[in-house]
C-alpha cells in the first residue's frame, strides 16, 4: 500500500543540541569541512546510509543517542565551537564590506531557473545550475549582498539510469521540502506567505516561498504545490525542465514575475532591503523586468519610463550560443498569457511581444528580450563575449560586432566547495596561507613541494577514485537486472596506477559525448596498450525528451558494456554533485571536445584542475583564454571544414594522437628513482600554482560586482532619484533621439595636416560637417575611428577619437580633432554619429549610427 502524502518528522533535539538544528538549516555546511565532520560523529554509520544529508540524519538517528551526545561534554564544546564560528561568519566585514566601493548596492536579486549548491537540494541539472550554486556561495564568502531566486522542483530533475541495453530511463522521487535543509517563508503571525500571478480565462497561480540559507545569502525559491491552485496550477513547479510549452511558459512566468513579488514580500517580513540591481542568469527569469515595469507603471510613470528605469538595474547573462540554449515561445501563446482579461494596466501587450522579437515573426525570444530588458550584458568567457556579440550583432544593425554591448565575465567554480581534503593538506604542508584563503599564495606553495609528495597525493585521489568506480559499477548493473553472482568481474575495473580520463557533463549534440568512439577500434588499442593503458569514466545525462542524446548515451554504454574493455571503461549513471567531487579529484586528465564555439564556458574543467587534474580539451570556453601550454593539452580543431563528420574524424584522429603520443606517454615516464613522473608532476604544480588562482569564482563574482553590480547600482540610483526624473528624462530623450535621428547625416569629412608622404610621428587633423537633424550637440557623439586596415579597408582593432564642434558650416555644424600617426604600414579613419546621454551604459545602446 502506498501513502497518498510524505512528509519527514524531525528530531527534538536536547537543549544542548539546539545549534545542531541551526547548523542544519545553513548550507554553509555543504562547504565547510568542520561542519560535516561535526554531523559525521553524530552518528558515522547512519551519516554513510544516509549519504551525507544532515536532515535525514537528524531524522534518523535514535534518540538514546541524542541524550548521549547532549552529556558528551567533548562534544557539546564543538558543537558550541562551530555554531560560534557560523555566527561569526555571518557578521563579519568581509571583501564587500571592506571595499567601501562608491555606489555599491544594498542588495542584488540573482535569478536562476536551477540553483545547484549540494546534491541534498536537487534543483539542478547541470552547468547552469552549479554555477548559480557557486555563484551564492562566493557572494556569501566576500560578503556581497545577493539574494537568490528561484523555483523549487517537487521531483527535482530526474534519477538516471540504465535499461539492460543501455538505454537512459529516468525516475522522478517525490521531494518533501520539510525533508530538505529549508525553512518556510511566513508572516509576524506565522502564516505562510503566498505570491500570485495572473492567468487567462481568470485563472490565478499560486505559490508559497522557501528559503535555504546558503551561508550570509537567502535564496528564495517558489512552489506552486499549494492548496489555493487548481490541479494545473500546482503541479507547475512539479520537475525541472519538464512538461510542454505551455507548462515552460507558466514556470518563467511564476520566476520572472512571481519571483519580484516574492522579493518584495520577503523585504517586508525580514525588514531587508530591496534589491536595486537584478542579474537575470540566462533568459528563463527575464519577466522579472515585466513584473518592474509595472510595479513602474502604476507609480504613474509612462510604460517607456518604466522600461528605463527597469533597464537601468538590470544585468542579463546569457549562455550557451545554441538554439536549444534559448527560450523561444509561440508569439500568440505569449500574448494570450499577457493581453486579454489578463493585461496590466499600463503595459499594452503590443509593447511585451516587441521586447521578444526575432527573425521569424511568429516566435517570442526570451534571450532578446533579456538583452532588451538589461542595460548591461555579458557572456561567460572571453571566447563566448565574442561569440554573442556576432550572434545577436542584429539588435544593432549598424555596428561592428565588437561594438555590440555584450561584454563578459569568464566563470570561475567555488573552490570549498569543489577542492578535495587531500589537495589542500598538501598544501598545507608548507608555512603560509591556505588554499582556500583566496590568495595565490595559497596554490603557489604547492610547485615548493617534492615531485613524489605530489605524486603520492594524486595516486591516493585516483585509488578512491576507483573505489568510487567499482561500488557505482556494481550498483548500475544490479539496478540493470544483473545478479550478484555475474559480477566478479567488477573488482577488476579500473587500476589506480592506470591513467584515468575523466569525461563528465550534460549530453547535448553539440558536447560530442561520442567523439571518443569515432575509431572505436583504436580507442580499444588506447584502453589496452601493453605497457601505456589508459581507463576512462564518463557520466552525463541526457534531456528526458532528447532522443538523440538517450542514444549516445546509449552507445558508449554498450561500448563499455564490452567484457574485452569494461575493465578500461565505464559509464556512470545519474551523474551529480556527489559524483563529480570524485571524478574532479580522481582524474589525471580531464576531457572536453565541444563543437567549437558553442561552449560558452564549461566549467568542469576548472574544478577538475583545482584538483591537479590536467585538461585535455578543444580551445572552447575557458579554455581557450586560460591555456598556456605546459596546464594540459588543446586538441586541434577543424574550424572553417563545414561537413561534420569530416570535421568530427579530423578532430577525433587528433585526440587520439595526443593520447597516444603524448599524454599516455608522459604519465608513464618514470624518469626519477621515486617513482613519479617528473615532467607529468612538473605540469600538475604549474597547473595548481598559476591556473588555480584563475578559476575561482571569487575572481568571478569580484568582477560581476566592480564591472556591473555597481555601476548597474548607480544607474538604478541615478534613474530614480528626485522621483524618477532621470528615468522620465532618459524616456523623453530616447523618443526624441529616435524621432528625429533619420534627419542626422554625415555630410563631409576631409582632413589636413599631412604631406604627400605620411610619416609616423605626424598628426592629422579630422573635420567633419555633420547634420544633426533638429537635435543639439549635446544629444550626439561625433566619433572618428581609425587605425591599421587590412586589404577590404576594414579598421583593425580602431581606436576612437571625439571630434569636438568648432561652430557652424554650411548646412550643419563642424567638429574637428587630432590623430596621431604612431604606427607605420596602411592606415585608414572614418566618422560616425552616436546618440549621447549622461544615463546609456554604452555608445550602442540605442542601435542608433550614421556613417557616411
Amino acid at each position: 500500500m502506498r501513502a497518498l502524502r510524505r512528509f519527514t518528522v524531525r528530531a527534538q533535539l536536547p537543549e544542548q543540541l539546539a545549534p545542531l538544528g541551526e547548523l542544519v538549516l545553513n548550507l554553509r555546511w555543504s562547504w565547510h569541512p568542520e561542519t560535516l565532520d561535526l554531523f559525521e560523529s553524530v552518528d558515522p554509520e547512519l551519516w554513510r546510509a544516509t549519504k551525507g544529508d544532515p536532515v535525514r540524519l537528524l531524522g534518523e538517528v535514535d534518540h538514546d543517542r541524542l541524550l548521549a551526545l547532549a552529556a558528551d561534554r567533548r562534544f557539546v564544546r564543538r558543537l558550541t565551537a562551530i555554531a560560534d564560528d557560523l555566527q561569526d561568519y555571518l557578521s563579519a566585514d568581509l571583501w564587500y564590506q571592506r571595499q567601501q566601493l562608491p555606489g555599491a548596492p544594498a542588495a542584488i536579486a540573482y535569478f536562476s531557473p536551477e540553483f545547484g549548491i549540494t546534491e541534498v537540494l536537487p534543483q539542478y541539472s547541470g552547468g547552469l545550475g552549479i554555477l548559480a550554486g557557486d555563484h551564492l556561495k562566493t557572494a556569501s564568502d566576500l560578503g556581497v549582498p545577493i539574494i537568490g531566486v528561484g523555483l523549487l522542483y517537487r521531483a527535482g530533475y530526474f534519477v538516471q539510469s540504465l535499461s539492460r541495453d543501455g538505454w537512459q530511463q529516468e525516475r522522478y522521487p517525490g521531494i518533501d521540502p520539510h525533508g530538505l535543509p529549508l525553512t518556510q517563508l511566513t508572516d509576524a503571525a506565522g502564516v505562510p506567505v503566498k505570491v500570485a500571478v495572473g492567468l487567462p480565462e481568470g485563472r490565478t497561480l499560486h505559490a508559497q516561498i522557501w528559503k535555504a540559507q546558503v551561508g550570509r545569502v537567502p535564496l528564495l525559491l517558489l512552489d506552486s504545490d499549494v492548496e489555493d491552485n487548481q490541479p494545473a496550477e500546482r503541479g507547475v513547479t512539479d520537475r525541472l525542465y519538464g512538461g510542454g510549452t505551455d507548462h515552460r511558459l507558466l514556470q518563467e512566468m511564476l520566476l520572472g514575475i512571481g519571483g519580484v513579488r516574492a522579493l518584495r514580500a520577503y523585504a517586508a517580513v525580514t525588514g531587508t532591503p530591496t534589491p536595486e540591481v537584478y542579474h537575470t542568469n540566462e533568459g528563463h527569469a527575464g519577466f522579472l523586468g515585466l513584473e518592474r515595469i509595472r510595479e513602474l507603471v502604476e507609480t504613474g510613470l509612462s510604460f517607456d519610463e518604466a522600461l528605463e528605469a527597469a533597464r537601468a538595474g538590470t544585468l542579463f547573462t546569457t549562455h550557451p550560443p545554441v538554439p536549444a540554449g534559448i527560450d523561444r515561445f509561440p508569439r500568440d501563446l505569449v500574448a494570450r498569457h499577457f493581453g486579454g482579461d489578463n493585461s496590466w494596466p499600463g503595459v499594452p501587450v503590443e509593447r511585451i511581444l516587441e521586447l521578444g522579437v526575432e527573425s521569424d515573426p511568429n516566435v517570442f525570444n526570451m534571450a532578446h528580450m533579456g538583452l532588451r530588458l538589461a542595460q548591461r550584458s555579458n557572456g561567460v568567457s572571453k571566447l563566448h563575449g565574442i561569440v554573442s556579440r556576432e550572434m545577436f550583432a542584429g539588435l544593432w544593425s549598424g555596428f561592428d560586432s565588437a561594438e555590440v554591448p555584450i561584454g563578459s565575465v569568464t566563470n570561475g567554480v567555488h573552490a570549498p566547495t569543489w577542492v578535495s581534503r587531500a589537495v589542500i593538506e598538501l598544501a598545507d604542508r608548507q608555512p603560509g596561507p591556505g588554499l582556500l584563503a583566496d590568495d595565490a599564495a595559497g596554490f603557489a606553495k604547492i610547485s615548493e613541494l617534492p615531485d613524489d609528495v605530489v605524486w603520492a597525493t594524486r595516486r591516493q585521489l585516483r585509488e578512491r577514485l576507483v573505489g568510487e568506480v567499482r561500488r557505482r559499477v556494481r550498483a548500475s548493473w544490479l539496478e540493470r537486472g544483473a545478479a550478484p553472482g555475474e559480477l566478479d568481474w567488477v573488482e577488476s575495473v579500473f587500476d589506480p596506477d592506470v591513467l584515468t580520463i575523466g569525461f563528465a557533463r550534460r549530453v547535448p549534440s553539440y558536447k560530442r559525448l561520442t567523439l571518443m568512439l569515432r575509431d572505436s577500434d583504436r580507442l580499444r588499442r588506447l584502453l589496452l596498450h601493453p605497457q601505456r593503458p589508459i581507463q576512462m569514466v564518463i557520466a552525463g545525462k541526457a534531456h528526458p525528451a532528447d532522443d538523440g542524446g538517450k542514444q549516445l548515451v546509449q552507445q558508449i554504454v554498450q561500448f563499455a558494456d564490452d567484457p574485452a574493455v569494461r575493465a578500461r571503461i565505464v559509464f556512470l549513471p545519474d551523474y551529480d554533485i556527489g559524483m563529480a567531487r570524485f571524478l574532479y579529484s580522481g582524474s589525471d586528465v580531464w576531457l572536453n571536445n565541444p563543437l567549437r564555439p558553442l561552449e560558452a564556458c564549461g566549467t568542469s574543467g576548472m574544478k577538475a584542475a583545482l584538483n591537479g587534474c590536467l585538461n585535455l580539451s578543444i580551445r572552447d570556453g575557458w579554455w581557450d583564454e586560460m591555456f598556456d601550454g605546459q596546464n594540459g593539452w588543446a586538441i586541434p580543431t577543424a574550424d572553417g571544414v563545414e561537413d561534420p563528420d569530416r570535421r568530427d574524424d579530423i578532430e577525433s584522429a587528433a585526440l587520439y594522437d595526443l593520447l597516444e603520443n603524448t599524454v599516455a606517454p608522459r604519465f608513464y615516464d618514470r624518469d626519477g628513482g621515486d617513482g613519479a613522473p617528473r615532467r607529468w608532476t612538473a605540469m600538475v604544480k604549474h597547473t595548481l600554482s598559476s591556473l588555480g588562482p584563475q578559476v575561482l569564482a571569487s575572481r568571478m563574482v569580484q568582477e560581476y560586482v566592480e564591472r556591473y553590480y555597481v555601476p548597474a547600482g548607480v544607474s538604478a540610483r541615478t534613474a530614480a532619484a528626485d522621483g524618477l526624473a532621470g528615468a522620465r528624462d532618459l524616456a523623453a530623450w530616447k523618443s526624441r533621439v529616435r524621432a528625429a535621428w533619420p534627419g542626422v547625416r554625415v555630410l563631409n569629412v576631409d582632413s589636413a595636416g599631412l604631406g604627400d608622404t605620411p610619416q609616423v610621428g605626424q598628426s592629422l587633423v579630422v573635420r567633419a560637417t555633420i547634420d544633426l537633424g533638429g537635435l543639439a550637440a549635446d544629444d550626439v557623439d561625433v566619433l572618428a575611428s581609425y587605425g591599421r586596415i587590412d586589404q577590404t579597408d576594414r579598421i583593425l582593432a580602431p581606436e576612437v577619437l571625439s571630434l569636438q564642434p568648432v561652430g557652424e558650416g554650411e548646412g550643419g555644424h563642424r567638429y574637428e580633432g587630432t590623430i596621431p600617426l604612431g604606427r607605420t604600414g596602411p592606415f585608414g579613419y572614418t566618422v560616425r554619429v552616436l546618440p549621447r546621454h549622461r544615463l546609456t551604459a554604452s555608445v550602442a545602446e540605442l542601435g542608433l549610427v550614421a556613417n557616411p
